[in-house]
């Protein structure tokens, strides 16, 4: 082997090395990227579970208090029968049951003071059904984004292997569109319906 043919397998290893320091550099931004991506998928998911629990028990505490407001119309309703047939005497105190009945069945309806009537449950539990919706479409995406940050690791972990700089190009699109899934999830997760 002459002195030329060692300088250019020297110039190749350089050329080489410093085309895998940069692979090894898309690899580190790429596995930083998929460090955010699934955090910020696992907070979504906790997010989506979390809310989706609170719905589910307003939803629980709604229909109890629809069971009770029920019982007392009807309670309220036969203290009217029971009223038309009471005696004289009678009917102050059956009237005044009766009363009581309907405020109890229209406090069951409506109780801004504590939010616990039938309308305030109902509007906190869609409003929890919206945030567990907004959290979990958060979360496809970033779930997306996650794999494309991982299968850009892996092609261009390739690349140093078969020194196809194809692959590496692959990786680095599939960054860019890691960080656009990532974007979506972050600022408008309805953008796109993934679910």
């Amino acid at each position: 082997m002459g002195a030329h043919e060692s300088m250019e397998h020297a110039e190749h290893a350089e050329h080489a090395s410093g085309s895998n320091k940069k692979i090894a550099l898309l690899i580190a931004v790429l596995a930083l990227f998929l460090a955010i991506s699934e955090t910020l998928g696992k907070g979504a998911q906790t997010e989506s579970i979390s809310k989706n629990v609170e719905a589910a028990n307003l939803w629980a505490f709604f229909q109890a208090k629809s069971i009770r407001r029920t019982v007392v119309v009807t309670a309220a309703e036969q203290g009217k029968l029971t009223l038309a047939a009471a005696a004289e005497a009678q009917k102050p105190a059956v009237q005044k049951q009766i009363d009581d009945w309907t405020k109890t069945a229209q406090r069951y309806r409506s109780e801004p003071e504590t939010g616990e009537g039938t309308e305030q449950l109902a509007d906190k539990a869609k409003h929890a059904e919206h945030a567990r919706d907004e959290a979990t479409a958060k979360y496809h995406h970033f779930e997306l984004a996650s794999a494309a940050f991982q299968i850009g690791i892996v092609l261009a972990s390739a690349t140093i292997i078969t020194g196809m700089i194809a692959l590496a190009y692959v990786g680095g699109a599939l960054t860019i569109a890691g960080l656009i899934m990532t974007a979506l999830g972050l600022w408008w997760p309805h953008l796109l319906h993934l679910h």
